[in-house]
């Protein structure tokens, strides 16, 4: 018998249709859209439509508030670092570890090159067993 999730992909489990900030886009335009669709994170596409990074409420403030950097000039591309993506076909379990190996709480889903979804934590607490979420939440953050 298997695991509950343990048949899954990660098509399954995300959250389809993920909003783009533009490369080009300015940070105070990522911040509103994070603000208007309710999320912490945001996918960064390039004119090309490939995804090119993902950039995160943290990132903002970290990277740019905190540096006393312009919100309108600084762009969501000159944040966009180290692209960690899953297959819409790859296992939950694949899913988890490659999340857990790169200490990410969101994961872009792609299929056929294209962004089709992301995978959030949220998204995991509603399709995995409470242990198996107790044990990623705790890699991730611990680094374990």
């Amino acid at each position: 018998m298997s695991t509950p999730g343990a048949a899954k992909t990660a098509h399954d489990v995300m959250h389809p249709g993920a909003q783009c900030i533009g490369e080009n886009d300015s940070l105070r335009t990522a911040a509103q859209m994070m603000r208007d669709l309710d999320v912490g994170a945001l996918p960064i596409c390039g004119e090309d439509d490939r995804l090119k990074g993902i950039i995160t409420d943290r990132d903002i403030v970290i990277n740019c508030c905190a540096q006393g950097r312009d919100l309108d000039s600084t762009t969501a591309g000159e944040l966009a670092e180290g692209l960690v993506w899953v297959d819409g076909d790859t296992s939950i379990d694949e899913t988890l570890t490659t999340m857990e190996q790169h200490r990410v709480k969101r994961i872009p889903v792609l299929e056929n090159h294209r962004l089709v979804g992301m995978i959030s934590e949220a998204d995991l607490a509603k399709e995995l067993p409470d242990e198996k979420l107790a044990e990623f939440v705790h890699r991730v953050y611990s680094g374990a």
